[in-house]
């Protein structure tokens, strides 16, 4: 999760506290929103796991969700 906090902090051009925020509320927004499965995956990853891309991006394969949101 930290690689995650980094590039919100840099592109935001925010501090550290401000990008952790940033990130456990879109975390928060995600783990509410997505099926069972989909939020252990994300919480694995999040946590330190490597995901389905050998950890390069931090978010793997979320890319191809799609609008699951509405």
């Amino acid at each position: 999760m930290d690689e995650i906090v980094k590039q919100v902090q840099e592109r935001a051009g925010i501090d550290e506290g401000q990008a952790r925020t940033a990130v456990d509320t879109v975390m928060s927004f995600l783990k509410d929103r997505l099926p069972e499965p989909m939020r252990g995956q994300l919480e694995g990853l999040m946590g330190g796991g490597t995901g389905g891309d050998g950890g390069s991006n931090p978010l793997g394969g979320l890319g191809n969700l799609g609008n699951f949101g509405g």
